[in-house]
């Protein structure tokens, strides 16, 4: 316990040093923290190292369970399922005949297979995080290759769980997975909710029943002889909740999830030893595999998919890290000495995470520069053709209206044109939306806001004038962009006043800030009561009026995002 304590002092000491200089030139932390690691993993033993490194991916691992928008994906799961599947079927082999070629042994072919197959949901996430949380299209794609991709790793360290390679024994962990994943389903249905109730929205007595559950899934995996991965995956679904009530327990879990990525990074980095050339040759390949071969299959499949070719990049780029859950796998198979891995694909693994974490950390700024200057001009007309001929806008539209986005807001402006006479285009890059856009507006590109085809095709050039309905600063820029190349009026959203300040510098010509708009409209209605301009049962009835409209629209029962996009 001494040793643990210890080790964690070292790691965090070092780590608040290499952090206070990302700080300050205001760096991604990522790779300050695995250099951390480089450093303090000089004095530290190797098998403690391994310890801390599966708790910290451990608890990771039930925060992403916990995130899992189960409503959200279901949007985009079969075509996530699509491209995480052609992944699999083509990195897959290739990657485990080039271990083969290597002079691998099946079993180590495989493990090498499996590095290069799936991708971090730690890091993907939190690069993420923004895409997720404004419900993206791209960030939901990924989000949902994660997913298929930790329940095939959870499968894998099932498999290597197993007491011997026999079908009763594999078969065996195999039915425990089952009965924790049936379990976790349950409490997430029946039992959390209970849990929520009983503590009368107490945040930390919720907190502590969440604890509670996460402990209960670790033990059941110790005593069932399974990694304790699977235990803690399993527990985050169990908790997963879209309630408002249980906001207090998503922001105590945030926090401590901070606190083990920390871990989870500085130890990974700790673990990384200085390299022999034929360990340096194996991880090069792995991250050739995983930096550019992932990412081009998966992004072919989201386009054959229907995705235009920006969303297919982004979606596929942000899975181009190696799996921490692929850590898991060789830290097992390190741990169970019967699994024969090699010496040198455990460290060509432990190399190459390290590695494809930092380059992420840092392609991620320039993502955009990157699909401009090289990706939008290979995909060239043909990346854009079921874009094309999926939309439907009038040749001869002139003088009209392009609304982005066709949530709640994009309805209720549209609804407007039509009342005032006025043609409008809508751009809507969500699958969920497609149909109702197909039916209820006459004119529409089915793309992205962020690529010139789709303004192109939404005849900007004869625009009256563009209103986003989108609060993201990416479609906000490229709104105004579009429309001020034309001379073209545009209206867009922002989260907060200083935002629309910026917006507004950038060349808009309004900027719409709801937070704001509610207040004000708030503020007349006060007014109109007080001065007796307004009767309550005029403004009782101009409500029901207003709630009236929200029904006819579908939001009777609840308000979708408006980011919905």
């Amino acid at each position: 316990m001494t040793e643990l304590i210890t080790s964690l002092a070292v790691l965090f000491v070092t780590a608040g040093v290499f952090l206070l200089v990302a700080n300050h030139f205001s760096l991604s932390p990522v790779p300050f923290y695995i250099l951390a690691g480089l450093v303090s993993g000089t004095f530290l033993d190797g098998a403690e190292l391994i310890e801390l490194a599966q708790w910290g991916i451990a608890f990771l691992v039930f925060v992403f369970g916990y995130r899992v928008n189960f409503g959200a994906l279901a949007t985009v799961v079969r075509d996530g399922e699509v491209a995480a599947t052609t992944q699999l079927v083509v990195v897959g082999p290739l990657s485990f005949a080039i271990g083969s070629i290597y002079g691998f042994d099946p079993i180590n072919a495989l493990y090498f297979a499996v590095a290069a197959t799936l991708s971090s949901t730690v890091v993907g996430s939190g690069l993420l995080e923004r895409e997720i949380r404004d419900n993206l299209v791209h960030g939901r794609l990924a989000s949902s290759v994660h997913l298929f991709d930790d329940l095939l790793a959870v499968v894998v360290v099932l498999v290597l769980s197993a007491e011997a390679v026999t079908a009763t024994a594999i078969t065996s962990k195999l039915g425990y997975g089952v009965l924790f994943l049936a379990a976790a389903l349950f409490i997430y249905r029946h039992g959390y909710p209970l849990l929520v109730r009983l503590t009368g929205g107490s945040d930390e007595l919720t907190m502590m029943g969440s604890i509670s559950i996460l402990i209960g899934f670790l033990g059941a995996a110790e005593l069932a002889g399974i990694s304790i991965v699977v235990g803690a995956f399993a527990a985050g679904i169990a908790i997963r909740s879209d309630d408002t009530s249980s906001l207090g327990v998503i922001n105590g879990i945030e926090s401590l999830r901070d606190f083990f990525v920390a871990i989870f990074f500085v130890t990974l980095g700790a673990l990384v030893t200085v390299p022999t050339v034929e360990t340096l040759v194996v991880a090069l390949t792995l991250v050739v595999l995983v930096v550019l071969v992932n990412p081009l299959v998966l992004a072919l499949a989201f386009v054959y998919e229907g995705y235009d070719p920006r969303t297919a990049f982004l979606a596929s780029t942000s899975l181009n890290q190696v799996s921490e859950l692929s850590l898991v796998v060789v830290i097992q198979a390190v741990l169970l000495e019967t699994a024969g891995i090699a010496d040198v694909v455990f460290e060509a693994v432990i190399l190459a995470a390290a590695l494809t974490m930092v380059l992420t950390s840092f392609t991620r700024e320039y993502e955009d520069v990157i699909f401009e200057r090289f990706v939008e001009g290979i995909a060239g007309d043909r990346g854009w053709k079921r874009i094309d001929d999926r939309s439907e806008v009038d040749p001869t539209l002139s003088d009209h209206v392009v609304v982005v986005g066709y949530g709640r807001q994009g309805r209720w402006l549209v609804d407007a044109c039509e009342r005032l006479g006025a043609e409008c285009v809508v751009i809507e890059n969500d699958p969920v939306l497609w149909e109702d856009v197909r039916r209820e507006c006459p004119n529409y590109v089915l793309g992205d806001a962020m690529t010139d085809r789709s303004w192109e095709n939404a005849r900007v050039t004869e625009a009256r004038l563009v209103v986003s309905t989108v609060d993201h600063r990416g479609v906000s820029e490229s709104s105004i962009e579009a429309a001020t190349a034309t001379g073209t009026d545009v209206i867009v959203r922002a989260g907060s006043s200083r935002k629309a300040v910026e917006l507004l510098e950038a060349g808009a010509t309004y900027v719409s800030v709801p937070n704001v708009l509610a207040g004000d409209g708030l503020i007349g209605l006060l007014e109109g009561v007080l001065d007796g301009k307004t009767s309550v049962e005029e403004l009782r009835a101009e409500h029901r009026d207003e709630l009236d409209v929200l029904e006819r629209y579908g939001f009777g029962s609840r308000i979708p995002r408006d980011e919905l996009y």
